[in-house]
């Protein structure tokens, strides 16, 4: 399931050929996920950098980078543009035309303007990058849709039999109930729109149905509201325990009458502990593969990738931008 699952994202991909900018043109993965994403039609390929530099690891590494465009952010004649886009954007919170210059010549805020003024469908950052950089580059010169409070992110783990959304595992530590909710409403979009199934949306919890009464489940009781009113077109139910989200058995004799419950295939976790935990195990003991974190909020695809992360995932990641924008 695993590989099929991935294969027809990538297939899907190479039919909306569409472009991908990946800035960290430093990293030897990146260059090697550029050479597969060309070889294999996923999407056409902008990296960022100097380019004697580039061509001279292409060399060096025995890649075959034909087709790829090279941009320079300091030598580059879309900079004074962004540059003033930028500035006019983020004038209010002090930044002055210098400044916006100095910063739109680093590569993660040069893709992320590239993203937002249409030159790419998506990027892919943080082979090197924090997570904290890459997304403050999105927030700020992207931005988020209306009504969205939050950029956050999702798994997908893929298991032999089932592929499953986990949210938020990476990117928002305490979330509020407003903040949980738009979590899972971004999810259960996102998990649709790439595996192609309905989803069921499981608010976890220790607690299911008030077994238990806590502030710690009481904030997930409420973002359920909130996420029922907000979407009442989604199938979305809490607050379940993990148990009584995915067996069935379990799910008809601890939440009886819940559409979701015993069927869950987008499970909202309460926090970043719980959630980074959660998909560790997932993938560790589970052996479930885990692509992401796939960063979701943002007006367009600005996706987040792990520093540990391989050629294959930055791969999977492109693809999976170009679906999503």
């Amino acid at each position: 399931m695993g590989s099929e699952l991935l294969d027809k994202i990538k297939e899907n991909a190479s039919k909306r050929r569409k472009t991908v900018v990946l800035p960290e043109s430093h990293d030897e993965r990146i260059l090697r996920a550029a050479e597969l994403l060309l070889k294999y039609k996923i999407a056409s390929v902008i990296t960022l950098g100097n380019e004697e530099k580039i061509w001279s690891d292409t060399k060096k590494f025995g890649l075959e980078l034909s087709g790829i465009r090279i941009i320079n952010p300091e030598k580059s004649e879309l900079l004074s543009d962004y540059v003033n886009i930028f500035y006019n954007k983020r004038k209010h919170k002090g930044v002055t035309i210098e400044s916006a210059r100095e910063i739109l010549k680093r590569d993660l805020f040069f893709a992320a303007m590239m993203v937002k003024e249409g030159m790419a469908d998506g990027s892919v950052a943080g082979s090197f990058a924090s997570t904290g950089d890459v997304m403050r580059a999105g927030i700020q010169c992207i931005g988020m849709p209306e009504g969205i409070s939050v950029v956050s992110s999702f798994f997908l783990m893929i298991f032999p039999e089932q592929t499953y959304s986990f949210a938020d595992c990476a990117v928002v530590p305490n979330p509020d109930a407003n903040q949980l909710a738009d979590i899972a409403v971004s999810t259960a979009d996102n998990h649709k729109k790439l595996t192609g199934e309905k989803p069921y949306v499981a608010m976890l919890s220790f607690s299911t149905k008030g077994s238990a009464t806590h502030e710690l489940t009481e904030k997930v009781i409420e973002a359920t509201r909130i996420a029922k009113g907000k979407r009442p077109d989604l199938q979305i139910d809490g607050e379940l325990q993990f148990d009584a989200a995915i067996v069935d058995s379990v799910g008809k004799k601890k939440a009886p009458g819940s559409n979701v419950a015993g069927r869950a295939n987008v499970l909202v976790f309460p926090d970043l502990n719980a959630g980074n935990i959660g998909y560790k195990i997932a993938q560790r003991l589970g052996k479930a593969e885990a692509v992401g974190p796939i960063v979701q909020g943002l007006i367009k695809p600005f996706f987040d990738l792990s520093r540990g992360c391989s050629v294959d995932d930055i791969v999977n990641t492109s693809a999976i931008a170009t679906l999503m924008g």
